[in-house]
């Protein structure tokens, strides 16, 4: 018989979808990563202490909005290129 709590599962899927966003750099993971993760935290604190792993789903939650955050720096500058190279391109000629 185990001692102490278990672990969550919800807490792993998060940090495995985090840093699977981080590896394949899609949001296709990290959004799923952020709501695994946000509802596991919720699920380990509504338990009482029979649950664990809320720094594994802490973990999944931060490495998601990081990826979010990195895919919209990259659209950012993604639009930033298209509209001053276009325009720098118009200049030149």
């Amino acid at each position: 018989m185990p001692y102490g709590p278990r672990g969550s599962g919800k807490a792993t899927a998060a940090l495995v979808l985090g840093v699977l966003g981080l590896v394949t750099c899609g949001p296709f993971a990290a959004i799923p990563a952020v709501i695994v993760g946000r509802s596991a935290q919720r699920e380990i604190d509504a338990s009482r202490g029979t649950l664990s792993g809320r720094g594994l789903a802490s973990a999944g939650v931060v490495l998601g909005w990081v990826e979010i955050g990195l895919m919209a720096f990259a659209v950012l500058v993604g639009v930033f290129v298209f509209v001053f190279g276009g325009a720098l391109g118009l200049l030149s000629t």
